[in-house]
């Protein structure tokens, strides 16, 4: 069971980046994926979040109307879309699966990827 994280870059403010969180061994549709960003001297927080099968999304509040969450069961994977970034993204992002509820704390999620750098600057 594995996810990799990619994507990550450096960007201007107002820029825009997809993460994609690319899965093996299990099967994204059967789980809730989470997307955490972690900042230097922060606390890791929950970004987004997607539940299995249904795929209802939630957003951490900063991000709504900015961030999309997405996922392709074709390619195994779940896409964070993220646009109109702001300096304070700037955090090393992770996904992550639960076999549970799609909650934006880290409850039940394991599996986590390598995590992803994002840099929003001028």
């Amino acid at each position: 069971v594995q996810l990799v994280e990619s994507g990550g870059g450096l960007v201007q403010p107002g820029g825009s980046l997809r993460l994609s969180c690319a899965a093996s061994g299990f099967t994204v549709n059967d789980y809730a994926i989470g997307w955490f960003r972690q900042a230097p001297g922060k606390e890791r927080e929950g970004v987004s979040c997607i539940s299995s099968r249904n795929a209802n999304t939630y957003y951490l509040d900063s991000v709504k109307g900015r961030f999309t969450i997405s996922r392709d069961n074709a390619k195994n994977t779940v896409y964070l879309q993220m646009n109109s970034l702001e300096p304070e993204d700037t955090a090393i992002y992770y996904c992550a699966a639960s076999d549970g509820l799609a909650l934006l704390i880290d409850v039940g999620y394991h599996s986590w990827g390598q995590g992803t750098q994002v840099t929003v600057s001028s």
